[in-house]
Formats: C-alpha cells, structure tokens, sequence
C-alpha cells in the first residue's frame, strides 16, 4: 500500500518564485493529484523523484524516507527507484523499441519486473523491432510505460500520460494503464487534469488548491 506524506515548499531559489505548501497523507497504492494548471502537481512528483528539492519539509513513501529537511536526508535521484511517466514519450529516437525498453534495464540490481512480462502485460512485442518515429502515441506512451516498469521502481508517477492523446488513442492507453494499476503491486501518483481519467484509474484523489 501507499503511504505518501509530503511537505512541501518550493520558494524563488528552485526557480520563478513559486511558493507552495504541500501536505498529503494517503495510505491508498493508487491515488491522484488533481487541480488546476500551476496548482504544484508536477512540481510535487518532481519533488518525489528528487528533481526538484523542496525549501523545507518532507517526503515519505511507503514507509521510506527520501527527503527530511530537518534530519538532512536527501536520498539521490538515483536511489529513489522511481519511474517516472511524462507527458511525451521522450523515447531515444536512436534506439528501436526493444533498445528503448533495455535502457530501463542499465545499472539495475534484481529484477521485479522481467523484460518479457512487461512486453506481455502492455502488448508491445509485435512493436519491439520499430523505431519509434513508426509508433504511433499510444504505442509510444506504452513504451515508455515499459520502459519505467523496467527501470525496478518501488514507486510509479504518471504526469498526465494522456494528455497529448487524441481521444481514440486515450481509449487505446487506459486499459494497459488499468493493467498495471491491477496487476502490480506498484505504489501509483497518478496527476490528471481529466475527471474522467482521474475516476477510471483510481480512487483516493487530492485536489491541490
């Protein structure tokens, strides 16, 4: 299960002089982040992931500790294990769709989530030989869903996934999107601007003011 308890402020040193405070406290695995455009939604899963250090406060997921401004706890990007969704793909245009999916892999310990499962559970493997500028944006949102899985994360943060999507292609996303919800034990932040998303995928949802 998810326990998420944030705190926190973002003041002019991290940049524009956004200021916002920050506290949510859920024992929900899947939850949503929802409010309007520059309410703190990305800025609070950039916190999560280490991308953006909060002024003061505190970060817990699961029971771990990765941020404690008090204690001086800073965990690195790279010892979170988080995967981290984003609007666009940002897939590497170099590598095809299997090269995309194996850099998840790099500079991982055990694995949780093994390369042919993740193919399996997103339906990518007629998909694995393309370049990804032949994928379409679902296709390539479902790589870069496996890719994140890849990665070994002990939390997953989805930052409007659908959101470049034209409707067809959003119905097309959301089942795999259900499948992961449903059939890994993953911790899930999901930040939508879509009721109807937001409903479809989760049940414990905080609206940021």
């Amino acid at each position: 299960m998810l326990a998420l308890d944030i705190v926190l402020e973002r003041g002019a040193r991290n940049g524009g002089g956004f200021r916002r405070h920050v506290s949510i406290r859920d024992d929900a695995r899947v939850i949503a982040l929802a409010g309007r455009s520059g309410a703190g939604k990305t800025s609070v899963l950039h916190a999560i992931a280490g991308l953006l250090t909060p002024c003061e406060g505190r970060i817990e997921v699961d029971g771990r500790c990765l941020f404690d401004s008090v204690a001086g706890i800073d965990v690195p990007v790279h010892a979170r294990h988080v995967g981290y969704m984003f609007q666009d793909a940002r897939l590497f245009p170099h590598l095809d769709v299997r090269g995309n999916l194996g850099y998840g892999r790099r500079g991982q310990g055990a694995a949780t989530f093994g390369f042919d499962d993740v193919v399996a559970l997103l339906g990518i493997g007629a998909l694995l030989e393309r370049r990804t500028t032949h994928l379409s944006g679902g296709e390539a949102q479902r790589v870069a869903l496996g890719r994140a899985l890849l990665s070994q994360p002990r939390i997953l943060l989805l930052d409007e996934p659908l959101t470049n999507l034209d409707q067809a292609r959003r119905e097309e996303l959301i089942p795999y999107l259900q499948r992961v919800r449903d059939e890994t034990a993953l911790p899930i932040v999901y930040v939508s601007h879509s009721a109807d998303e937001v409903e479809r995928l989760t049940r414990a949802v905080h609206t940021l003011d």
